[in-house]
């Protein structure tokens, strides 16, 4: 029987995020102006942006069993994130991705995201109760695939609603509930109505203003709406899509039409990119601040 619970399976990280003036040259030193460290990676952000929503979510995810791994773990249950799913990978790193901001928002990251720290077929087979139990799963598609199949398998032998975040094979997206895009991978899915025909019943793509939604199936009905981007100014892009899935996914599962949980999604994103680093900030009560 299906809950209003939440499962992310995907990526947990150290994220460290520098922010400088300019890239130095070859064989020069720079400064930085702003440095932040915290927890990080596409699965722990949806996470702490779904809990941050007031939703009960569990993570499914991997990290090392260095030093960092337990104030990472700590970090995220503070955050009220359920991270029993979380696998201790023995002799592996616990995941680094570290970004370098300019002032003008473009960003590089540079990552160590080792095969050790991925996901398996049986980390995922680790959390089959939860999966089976869950009210909707969100799944991240860079994940490797058999891991990524499995997660898909476990939900649907319950009653989840699947939500895929990002790209991968026609058969993996055609067992999706939800898509979701960004203007990259959307442009490697193709035409978003060939998409819903492949059997997905709503799919969201990223676009260079905007987001647009489609959706068909005897769920929702049938529809389409293109949205602006919102938040004003851009200081970082990074974690916009993390926030965008969580939203979306908590407004379907709390029973939102496709349009009221689209624009909800879209401010929720427009909220994130105010801000260096992926970490949300969705449950203040005013986010004008």
């Amino acid at each position: 029987m299906s809950t209003d619970r939440i499962v992310v399976v995907g990526q947990l990280a150290r994220d460290i995020v520098l922010q400088v003036d300019g890239i130095p040259e070859a064989g020069t030193a720079g400064d930085v102006s702003g440095r932040r460290e915290m927890l990080g990676g596409k699965g722990a952000n949806q996470a702490v942006a779904v809990a941050q929503l007031g939703v009960p979510v569990s993570l499914v995810a991997v990290v090392g069993d260095d030093f960092v791994c337990d104030q990472l773990l700590a970090r995220a249950i503070s955050d009220g994130i359920d991270v029993r799913p979380v696998v201790r990978r023995r002799g592996a790193p616990t995941g680094l991705i570290v970004e370098v901001l300019e002032a003008d928002g473009q960003w590089r990251y540079l990552q160590h995201l080792p095969e050790s720290v991925l996901l398996t077929p049986t980390d995922v087979d680790g959390a089959a109760n939860l999966l089976r139990d869950a009210g909707a799963v969100t799944i991240q598609l860079q994940q490797p695939a058999d891991a990524v199949k499995t997660a898909i398998r476990l939900a649907r032998e319950g009653d989840a609603l699947v939500v895929a975040d990002g790209f991968a094979d026609a058969g993996i997206i055609a067992r999706a509930d939800v898509v979701r895009a960004d203007e990259h991978e959307a442009g490697m899915l193709g035409d978003i109505d060939k998409v819903l025909d492949s059997g997905p019943e709503l799919v969201a793509f990223a676009t260079t203003d905007g987001n647009l939604f489609a959706w068909r199936g005897p769920r929702w009905g049938e529809g389409r709406l293109e949205l602006p981007l919102t938040g004003g100014p851009v200081v970082d892009t990074t974690g916009a899509g993390d926030s965008f899935t969580a939203a979306l996914t908590v407004a379907l599962l709390r029973g939102d039409s496709p349009a009221d949980a689209a624009r909800k999604a879209v401010d929720a994103a427009g909220d994130t990119v105010r801000r260096p680093g992926g970490r949300p900030d969705l449950g203040r009560d005013d986010r004008s601040a």
